[in-house]
């Protein structure tokens, strides 16, 4: 209990910034002037892309010089922190901070807190409107993305940096570093556990923004009352992450301490530094089989969802078109997530007890192609549904947009409980090398890779046919063929995974 409940804390934590970041970017660029969902596949490919294969270059080279822990704290820091309280950092133990610092100082330094208070009220100085709308008259119609894009710069920076701290924050660096101090009969008995302080999170997180969306509503005195809830929503991240940087100290004071949470020779392997650079690394990594599993589930997922995702968000802006009704429904989802998740994750535990690694990785891609299936077959058949609808007292819009979420809600919870677990129990028994760059490379560029590589599938539909509405039987055909490549590819790593955990002598 004494290293389990703090890295459930520290789970809770980072993931309640993470929801209200994920919220939050989808409400901006979803509903920005000139904007929609065919944003977000341009977004995902040419802005998120870029600046996760760029991190990773700069976690490769702190990797070689600095331990887990050092660049835990610094790249947290860079996040949340101003520049007066990283000066504050003059131990060798935070050597990271500063070198982190210097590397990012004018890019990502408080970019939460200075968006609310600075960069939001001014976005009509800093969007050039004119020109993009010049722009759009001289342009075809399928280059309506990315102008958007240019019209509300800043927007889009603000989401490229949530989806950084989802894929840097909770995959890279959480995980990572649980990996390094959790045994792998601790990982099976535990792992699912620690989701479920982080899906309390998603809970509390989406009745955080339902509140502030509902202080919008009432504050009709307000010049602009979302730029006022900004300041709340940005204000609850960066207490959040304070809080995580306040475990992880309790952490490495309080447990990584004592031999009983941690023995020696746990801490002795993860204070080891890999001496690969970035291009060794990608060679070792393009010739391990082991690793082009992992990331193929990574890209699977990470395709499949966007796919979906899209379809249903283009819809979702349609029923609520304005930013107060969009932002309440996503707390409201986020909420209905983390509830149906607890749920997931007690049920996780008897899955990998009675069933094993194998199967606990099959329910994710088999809940996404079932859920997903009906809500394809919704958009593609209306006319044929068209009396159930009546019968229910809706429109078909909204319908869709319910069935959309309950897929979306129910894919994440199949991910957060099983797929995630799955995914990291799967680094445990490789050599410290694989280990680390292997992760950097699965995590922080595979999963971006994978909604990319479904965001050019969206692309290049939209500009042949000009709207997603128009591509869906093309999607869903797309799905299919991403589920059979992902079944097959996690059916291997299992038979991997079994024969690496017997050369150690473990239970897999």
């Amino acid at each position: 209990m004494k290293k389990v409940v703090p890295l459930g804390l520290m789970f809770f934590c980072i993931l309640f910034s993470y929801t209200i970041l994920r919220d939050t970017k989808d409400v901006l660029v979803v509903t920005a002037p000139g904007s929609g969902a065919e944003i977000i596949p341009f977004l995902k490919t040419y802005v998120n892309l870029p600046g996760a294969i760029g991190f990773t270059a700069l976690y490769s080279s702190l990797t070689n010089k600095y331990s887990r822990e050092q660049c835990f704290v610094g790249i947290v820091s860079v996040f949340l922190v101003s520049p007066a309280r990283l000066t504050q950092w003059h131990s060798p133990q935070h050597s990271c901070t500063r070198l982190t610092a210097a590397c990012a100082l004018c890019v990502v330094q408080v970019f939460f807190i200075a968006f609310a208070l600075v960069v939001y009220p001014n976005a009509a100085l800093l969007h050039p409107t004119a020109f993009c709308t010049w722009l759009s008259g001289l342009l075809p119609a399928g280059f309506a993305a990315p102008i958007a894009i240019l019209r509300n710069w800043t927007y889009a920076v603000f989401y490229t940096m949530a989806e950084l701290w989802g894929s840097v924050v909770v995959s890279l660096l959480f995980w990572g570093w649980a990996n390094e101090v959790t045994s792998v009969a601790e990982a099976k008995k535990y792992y699912p556990l620690f989701g479920l302080g982080a899906n309390v999170a998603l809970i509390f997180s989406g009745q955080f923004v339902r509140y502030v969306s509902a202080m919008r509503r009432a504050s009709t005195g307000a010049a602009d009352p979302w730029a006022q809830s900004l300041r709340y929503l940005m204000g609850g991240v960066v207490a959040s992450g304070v809080g995580v940087l306040g475990l992880f100290r309790y952490m490495q004071t309080r447990v990584m301490t004592d031999p009983a949470c941690v023995p020696l020779e746990t801490k002795q392997k993860a204070k080891t530094k890999t001496s690969m650079g970035l291009a060794d690394s990608a060679r070792f990594l393009a010739n391990s089989a082991y690793i082009r599993n992992l990331a193929a589930l990574v890209i699977c997922y990470g395709m499949s969802i966007n796919i979906v995702e899209v379809s249903w968000k283009a819809k979702l802006k349609s029923a609520f078109p304005n930013p107060n009704d969009y932002s309440e429904f996503m707390g409201a989802f986020s909420s209905t997530t983390g509830s149906v998740t607890l749920a997931m994750m007690l049920l996780s535990r008897t899955i990998f007890k009675r069933f094993g690694w194998g199967v606990a990785a099959l329910v994710t891609p088999s809940m996404l192609a079932l859920t997903a299936g009906v809500f394809f077959s919704l958009t593609l058949f209306d006319g044929a549904v068209a009396p159930v609808v009546a019968a229910l007292g809706t429109t078909p819009l909204m319908l869709a947009v319910i069935v959309g979420a309950m897929q979306n809600i129910l894919s994440k919870s199949a991910k957060y409980s099983l797929f995630d677990p799955c995914k990291e129990m799967a680094y445990i028994p490789l050599d410290p090398e694989s280990k680390t760059k292997g992760k950097a490379a699965v995590d922080v560029i595979g999963n971006p890779l994978g909604k990319s590589g479904g965001s050019f599938v969206q692309q290049g539909l939209i500009f042949t046919f000009g709207s997603l509405a128009v591509s869906t039987p093309y999607l869903a055909a797309v799905l299919a063929a991403i589920m059979v490549v992902w079944i097959r590819s996690a059916r291997s790593l299992n038979v991997m995974f079994k024969e690496a955990m017997a050369s150690q002598g473990l239970e897999p």
